[in-house]
């Protein structure tokens, strides 16, 4: 005979579905707000409150439980932030996805264990730099693009950059947000505890405050005027890479513009004028047309112009690839011609090279259309007449060796030149902007940023943006004056230093609290 179930049975029933769906709830909020930390946005505080969100969310939970909420965390985070990649390889970047959110998934995984030490916030931080750190560097050259110091510019934590660069930026926004999290769950009885996490939750934002930001202009600075020119391209997305010819002569037009304007007083002479990645897809090296019109306008604004131009590779009778494509930026000189190139070295899995190229086609036939690039070896730094400019070609901003080789290398000005015509009207161009600025800060360095088409922008030392080209996929010529600097910043010397000692105390960290459960149950058992 069937009994209708008890009322207080029913009610337990509910209860764990009810709570399922508030953590659901709650781990998806946590990760739109680290989404919306970054730009166009750039609502910086919004990450360490995401922060202590997530790890309110699964610090009492199994390891388990922990492991699937941050990943639920990790797709409202990373999802929007990088779903302009799909524009290039469709499919495949799924697979891109995936790792980025594991990278966050599995140190969320540790926050139960770590959650039950002393100082609970520090270990939660240092784990957290840990992860940013693995997703560096593997798999394929790794893909950092959702470091949580990138959503900080010109927010109060941007200027740690100059004394431990973006891991130590990563690690106070965390350290925020978890000391929030135990600041607001420790009881006033416990007065230790809760001024520990008094301190974590404003050590982070203070300290950025009281560090002195990059003075614009400083004694003793040199000073030069620079000019990005922003050519546009015929119209978004891969096709752009069919009418080469187009966006070579929109960026010779813009200069010339720029020659006129200079000629008839309207504008400052510039001593130097940079182009975007792929302003020259026609190799000016082997074809006399393109290398004559670049050699004619250089003449004409009578300055160096940066190209940034692909040459070709080279086979052999056979057919066999003898040298691949490169992705270079050349220094073209008026009345002399090419006088120095920076080969790209850090090329975009799955965009500029495919790194499993038959699994990858199975989930994209655009993967036939890309020809796997050589990269460089050399110091990513040009002889640009007034200044030592430090390359940092599109993606390789995103890493932090990258750029500091450049510093260490002599580099007196920072540049990012890139083309992001290829993913659209997206946010990948506004990212960007916001890691130039920490770069800029991180380094004590002006930057340009010179792009296809849009937005380029003139970055001074201290992260300001000075100015900005309008619209996307519109031409524009931006002419300011910027400083040079060879001052070197904590955090240039240091290096990754500081991200491998806050790396190994996270793990560390875990292996601890991993002995120190263990010793429990084996206490509770006897």
């Amino acid at each position: 005979m069937l009994t209708a179930p008890r009322r207080g049975t029913a009610a337990r029933r509910r209860r764990p579905t009810r709570a399922t769906g508030l953590r659901a709830a709650a781990a998806v909020v946590a990760g739109l707000a680290l989404y919306v930390s970054f730009p166009p946005l750039g609502w910086w505080w919004a990450a360490p409150l995401g922060i202590a969100l997530l790890v309110a969310t699964v610090a009492d939970r199994s390891w388990r439980a922990a492991l699937g909420w941050g990943a639920l965390a990790a797709v409202a985070y990373e999802y929007p932030l990088l779903s302009w990649t799909g524009t290039y390889v469709g499919a495949v970047w799924l697979f891109a996805l995936l790792v980025v959110v594991l990278a966050t998934a599995v140190p969320v995984a540790f926050v139960p264990l770590l959650a039950r030490l002393p100082g609970a916030p520090l270990w939660i931080a240092c784990l957290w730099v840990a992860g940013e750190a693995l997703i560096e560097r593997e798999p394929f050259g790794g893909f950092p693009w959702s470091k949580l110091a990138f959503g900080q510019a010109g927010g109060a934590y941007a200027t740690l950059a100059s004394l431990g660069g973006a891991p130590l930026v990563s690690f106070a926004v965390v350290l925020s947000g978890a000391g929030l999290r135990a600041l607001l769950r420790s009881p006033r009885r416990r007065v230790l505890p809760g001024l520990g996490a008094l301190v974590a939750v404003l050590l982070g934002p203070v300290v950025g405050i009281a560090v002195p930001a990059h003075p614009l202009a400083a004694p003793g600075d040199r000073t030069i005027t620079v000019a990005a020119v922003q050519g546009n391209v015929p119209r978004a997305g891969l096709d752009f890479a069919s009418q080469r010819r187009a966006v070579l002569d929109n960026h010779v037009r813009e200069t010339q513009q720029l020659a006129a304007g200079v000629a008839a007083g309207r504008t400052a002479r510039p001593d130097l004028v940079i182009w975007p990645e792929n302003s020259s897809d026609i190799d000016p090296f082997r074809n006399p047309d393109a290398r004559a019109e670049i050699q004619a306008v250089t003449d004409e604004v009578g300055v160096p112009v940066v190209v940034g131009a692909v040459l070709q590779g080279t086979r052999d009778a056979d057919g066999t690839i003898v040298q691949g494509p490169r992705n270079v930026a050349v220094v073209w000189t008026p009345r002399v011609g090419p006088t120095d190139q920076y080969v790209k070295r850090h090329l975009l899995p799955f965009g500029e090279y495919i790194p499993i190229r038959g699994l990858a086609s199975v989930f994209s036939a655009d993967v036939s259309r890309v020809t796997d690039f050589e990269p460089g070896t050399g110091a990513p730094v040009l002889d640009a007449g007034p200044a030592r400019l430090g390359v940092a070609t599109c993606y390789e901003v995103v890493f932090d060796g990258d750029v500091r080789d450049a510093v260490t290398a002599g580099a007196d000005l920072l540049t990012v030149p890139t083309n992001n015509a290829t993913f659209g009207f997206t946010n990948m161009t506004y990212q960007q902007q916001g890691m130039s600025r920490l770069r800029a800060v991180e380094h004590d360095r002006a930057v340009v940023i010179a792009a296809t088409s849009g937005q380029s922008a003139v970055i001074a030392p201290d992260g300001t943006v000075l100015d900005r080209t309008g619209e996307l996929f519109t031409p524009g010529v931006l002419v300011d004056r910027v400083p040079l600097r060879t001052t070197t910043t904590l955090a240039t010397r240091l290096g990754a230093g500081p991200e491998w000692v806050l790396a190994g105390l996270g793990v560390a960290a875990v292996v601890v609290g991993g002995v120190v459960r263990r010793r429990r149950r084996e206490g509770g058992a006897a």
